[in-house]
């Protein structure tokens, strides 16, 4: 059965934005196998180029584009692009995100002391680098719906889904900024369902907990390959006891975007965390 466990996207336009990294790169792989001709978007057009060309290489359709979800003259560039190339979108999967070395504390609690240290405290804190997290995270999900979900009205089995976090659900340490913008992304998930709810729109959410990926990999391990301290307290805290791994997500995917399968679900935000949102640590 593959990677698509069932799922039949044949003649639909799927759009993935973020779609140079791993997880995002996975999902616009996974489309594909399911059927869909995928539209690949990434500000990094190599990243994205690759990515489309392992889906072409395995006999399905992609095509990469530079975006910049924070653009709407970007967007609306490659919309066109898209509408000329693969046709009206059918499924959004707003994947683009994450977080800003300026938005994150040193430490994990603050103590006397730490406003003369050598450290980044909450007081320091900066608010561009707070404001490029949320912008990325919040309006990089807004603007690519503003722009692709209008091919969506009026057509049924249309679907959006939002990539969260588990962190949305439970702050993490050091990293405000992230946490804040992806439970912003939650509840615009739940809005955006109730909005599109009369136009046939399904809007979910997926929230991974703790994946390797390009962008945590140094917080993660060391130079040399060994484990951080903070995966040490991440993994006891996951009660599964390790990292997911990328396919592991894909269920969750093409779950909600199964017509036949999820078909009266939106709204909602499901947690793919090995038990991480679920664990009180005691």
């Amino acid at each position: 059965m593959g990677l698509s466990f069932g799922t039949d996207l044949t003649g639909k336009v799927a759009v993935v934005t973020g779609a140079g990294g791993v997880l995002c790169g996975m999902f616009a792989k996974t489309l594909a196998e399911a059927g869909a001709k995928v539209a690949v978007l990434d500000l990094n057009e190599e990243g994205a180029g690759r990515v489309a060309e392992d889906i072409v290489a395995a006999g399905h359709t992609a095509k990469a584009y530079k975006a910049n979800v924070l653009e709407r003259e970007s967007l609306e560039e490659v919309h066109a692009k898209v509408l000329a190339e693969l046709g009206p979108c059918d499924v959004l999967v707003n994947g683009a995100g994450g977080n800003n070395p300026k938005a994150q504390t040193t430490k994990e609690y603050f103590e006397m002391g730490d406003i003369e240290a050598d450290t980044i405290s909450f007081f320091d804190l900066d608010p561009k680098g707070v404001e490029f997290v949320f912008n990325l995270n919040f309006l990089g999900t807004l603007l690519p719906t503003q722009i692709f979900a209008k091919d969506m009205i009026g057509r049924e089995g249309c679907n959006i889904l939002n990539v969260s976090s588990m962190n949305a659900f439970t702050p993490l340490t050091k990293i405000p900024a992230y946490s804040g913008a992806k439970a912003a992304v939650s509840n615009f998930t739940q809005w955006l369902a109730v909005h599109f709810s009369k136009a046939g729109i399904r809007v979910n959410a997926m929230a991974p907990g703790f994946f390797v990926t390009k962008q945590n990999e140094k917080l993660l391990f060391n130079e040399d390959g060994t484990a951080t301290a903070r995966t040490a307290k991440i993994l006891a805290a996951t009660p599964m006891g390790r990292f997911g791994e990328a396919e592991e997500l894909n269920g969750t995917l093409l779950f909600l975007l199964n017509n036949e399968a999820a078909g009266f679900i939106t709204g909602v935000v499901i947690p793919v965390d090995g038990g991480f949102s679920a664990y009180s640590g005691v």
